[in-house]
């Protein structure tokens, strides 16, 4: 009896093991014939810093960025790994950090220094998905077709064979100012055939036609991402759609009804005006991207005695909150259409911004800089099954997670050399303990540099506190030298970073740990059970 009831249990295990085995071979991370994923919907949205009402911005007037909050979670302490476009989006496209994607700005290409290399929808290919590419989501027009199914969609009207280098930013609804633009543009290219946004990138700062959104380009590809839904929701396969929105990078031109919705004397100036007290000259950018606009040609370094104009500086700012909630109305839509298909259920929605915009911060407009009103993006994610819903989290994530969570999400092997960590866990448990830092770095050039000089500044963020430690840099080799100088602010008593603590004697214990923490790196930071 005994031993029939052994071989019986043995035939049950072997049984049981049978199934498991079909299950696994069945619905297991790495088959790639899965075909019940769940779909992705990608939305960069180009230089957005927290001005969102779900972080608080009291006024910022986005209701659909909002209510999408409230359906799923919002981490609010999350930082990009640079401030500025190509680093930043390839660090998150790539799952690496800039010293390993070797992209330290604006020039460098990931493709062409690292051709091997495996961008996340090149890897969620593999599993299945089937991947299209509308609008900004690597810098600028950079489709890299080894990415995406369909690598490079645009609106009908904007495929002309003089646009193909043109960016989405760069059109106005102004006849005169487009006839501008292609003077300017011919003269440009004479003294420099090869031109960052292949030229087009003059006219005013701001535009506000009174015209309906999808005559702005942001409107008509928001048009074309609904008509390429309809069409992948046919499909037989899940889809990961990267969709980049090109403001509320500048100009801020969009539909007058944006501009209408703001006070523009109720928009308060920056807290922070001035450069941080005790920082090094080298710090700060030259603000040369909105030099390019008309009227802006000679401002100064926000290092001299250069301030802008009341009226200039409130004029700027409104056009950045009407591009923000011109951004929010076509992700309303956006979403809605995903409802109208009945797929927005089986649908993860991401959205992130690629790194912060100072609005008249640290007396500067624009990117580029190692503090935090550069670093901190907002990123919002809703995906199907979510239990918890409008729930936030302050753990410290960065955009370099996003790979690593949405393979996670989405029930795919995580590729073990990802420098990032899912943050799933959270989204069941926003209170758990997390990263003890986030780490980021920018390369300051010497045609940008106050000083002339050329560094690199590696930053380490705790939920107290802000360091970074700024070193020469051979560009040649890509190496850092010798250390310069230090800088620390005080997040919590000094939240917009004006007074450099690192050289005060009662802060030299804190320097010397942030500096053992900084130098230990990231993979000393992650989650004590990730490790």
């Amino acid at each position: 009896m005994t031993v029939h009831l052994i071989t019986l249990m043995k035939k049950y295990l072997h049984f049981l093991s049978l199934v498991c085995l079909f299950i696994i071979a069945t619905f297991s991370c790495g088959d790639p014939t899965v075909t019940d994923r769940p779909n992705i919907l990608f939305v960069s949205i180009d230089d957005l810093r927290p001005t969102l009402g779900a972080y608080d911005d009291t006024v910022a007037i986005t209701p659909n960025l909002d209510r999408l909050s409230e359906e799923g979670m919002t981490f609010r302490q999350t930082f990009c790994q640079s401030a500025v476009c190509a680093p930043s989006r390839a660090s998150l496209m790539t799952g690496l950090r800039p010293d390993y994607t070797r992209v330290w700005h604006l020039g460098d290409k990931f493709r062409e220094i690292n051709p091997e290399t495996v961008t996340m929808p090149q890897y969620f290919s593999r599993y299945g998905y089937y991947t299209v590419n509308i609008g900004k989501i690597f810098h600028n027009y950079m489709p890299d077709s080894i990415s995406w199914d369909e690598p490079d969609l645009r609106p009908s009207r904007y495929v002309r064979s003089e646009w193909l280098g043109r960016d989405g930013e760069t059109f106005y609804i102004s006849e005169e100012v487009n006839k501008s633009q292609e003077i300017k543009r011919d003269s440009l290219l004479k003294l420099q055939p090869i031109r960052y946004a292949d030229g087009w990138n003059t006219g005013p700062a701001w535009e506000d036609a009174d015209v309906h959104d999808t005559l702005y380009y942001d409107g008509a590809q928001t048009e074309l991402a609904k008509q390429t839904l309809t069409r992948l929701a046919e499909m037989d396969k899940p889809f990961y759609l990267g969709l980049g929105y090109f403001r509320p990078h500048l100009p801020f031109a969009v539909p007058k009804k944006y501009w209408d919705m703001y006070d523009p004397d109720a928009i308060p100036l920056a807290p922070n005006p001035d450069i941080p007290k005790g920082a090094p000259i080298w710090t700060m950018n030259s603000m040369y991207e909105l030099r390019h606009y008309d009227g802006f040609e000679h401002i100064g370094h926000p290092t001299s005695s250069y301030r802008m104009s009341e009226d200039t500086a409130r004029i700027l700012k409104h056009g950045y909150y009407a591009s923000v909630s011109y951004i929010d109305a076509l992700v309303g839509d956006l979403v809605n259409h995903l409802k109208e298909l009945g797929i927005y259920e089986n649908t993860i929605i991401i959205i992130w911004g690629d790194h912060g915009w100072k609005l008249g911060d640290h007396n500067s407009w624009g990117k580029m800089t190692n503090y935090n009103i550069d670093l901190q993006v907002p990123m919002i994610i809703r995906y199907p099954g979510q239990k918890l819903r409008n729930i936030e989290t302050y753990a410290i994530t960065e955009l370099v997670d996003i790979f690593p969570s949405l393979c996670e999400l989405a029930g795919i092997e995580v590729p073990d050399y990802l420098q990032g960590t899912s943050f799933v866990p959270l989204l069941s448990d926003p209170e758990l303990p997390w990263k003890k830092a986030a780490f980021s770095q920018f390369h300051r050039r010497p045609k940008v540099a106050a000083d002339g000089g050329r560094y690199m500044g590696y930053s380490i963020n705790t939920k107290e506190h802000h360091y970074i430690e700024w070193y020469t840099w051979d560009n040649t080799t890509g190496k850092r030298g010798e250390y310069v100088k230090a800088e620390m602010y005080d997040r919590l008593n000094d939240p917009y970073e004006k007074i450099n603590v690192a050289e005060m004697e009662e802060y030299g214990a804190v320097v010397r740990k942030l500096s053992e923490q900084l130098a230990d790196g990231w993979s000393k930071a992650v989650p004590d059970y990730d490790r």
